[in-house]
C-alpha cells in the first residue's frame, strides 16, 4: 500500500462512508504515521458511539494496518450542525469574521 495522507485519507473516508464533510490532521508531524480525524457522514444516523467507530475501522482497515495510531470523531449531518452552531466565539476578536464593535 501506498504511504497514507491526510489527502488519501479524506478520499477513502468520503467515497466508503459517503462523508459530507470529512477533517484529517496528521499529528505526526508528516511522517503519516498518526492521525486524527473529524467525520460526518449520514450512515451513523441511529448508530452508538462504538457502532460508528467500528463503521469506520471496517472502511479503513487497511488504511489503519498501515499507521501508528488512529482517532476519529464521527457525527452525523445534524449533530455537526448543531455543535458549530453551539460553538463558542472565536478568541480572536471577531464574530462571523467581523470584528465585533465595528461595522466591518
Amino acid at each position: 500500500m501506498a504511504s497514507i495522507t491526510e489527502a488519501s485519507l479524506r478520499e477513502a473516508i468520503t467515497q466508503r462512508l459517503g462523508a459530507i464533510h470529512v477533517e484529517v490532521t496528521d499529528m505526526s508531524g508528516g511522517c503519516g504515521q498518526a492521525f486524527t480525524s473529524l467525520i460526518v457522514s449520514p450512515q451513523f444516523k441511529d448508530l452508538k458511539s462504538l457502532k460508528r467507530h467500528r463503521l469506520v475501522n471496517t472502511a479503513l482497515k487497511d488504511e489503519i494496518a498501515a499507521i501508528h495510531a488512529w482517532t476519529a470523531k464521527c457525527q452525523t449531518p445534524d449533530e455537526w450542525d448543531k455543535e458549530r452552531d453551539t460553538a463558542a466565539p472565536s478568541l480572536d476578536g471577531t464574530v462571523g469574521g467581523h470584528v465585533e464593535g465595528t461595522n466591518q
